[in-house]
């Protein structure tokens, strides 16, 4: 990870919710493939959206950190913040790692699930 800080729960969610919509993803791909910066009008002639929703849609991506907005003239530039993105994707996949030998789930009960001849009995 980026700076090896592990991700907030409400980071976490913001950046899930906001990659959740395919043209919030097409407008990371391009940021990501054909930035590093572009302006919104660019980004909005490559969505089947109307202007409005291409602006809720970039606004959303601000919100969760995943991109940023400078202002040159009348002009919106953006450009994707791939250290948070990576910081805080990174730090959700390092949760799925396994665990160590040393933090391993031991269970407390019993290995069998069968019952045992004296709780039947009851």
């Amino acid at each position: 990870m980026a700076d090896d800080v592990r991700p907030s729960l409400e980071e976490t969610a913001a950046v899930f919710g906001a990659l959740a919509h395919e043209a919030r993803r097409h407008i990371v791909q391009l940021l990501a493939h054909v930035g590093p910066e572009l302006p919104s009008g660019y980004l909005a002639k490559r969505l089947t959206n109307s202007w409005p929703t291409t602006t809720r849609h970039l606004h959303v991506l601000e919100t969760a950190g995943i991109v940023s907005v400078r202002r040159d003239g009348r002009q919106h530039i953006y450009r994707l913040e791939r250290d948070h993105l990576h910081r805080v994707v990174g730090g959700w996949l390092a949760m799925l790692d396994p665990p160590t030998n040393t933090t391993r789930w031991r269970p407390s009960g019993p290995r069998s699930t069968a019952r045992s001849a004296n709780s039947s009995r009851r």
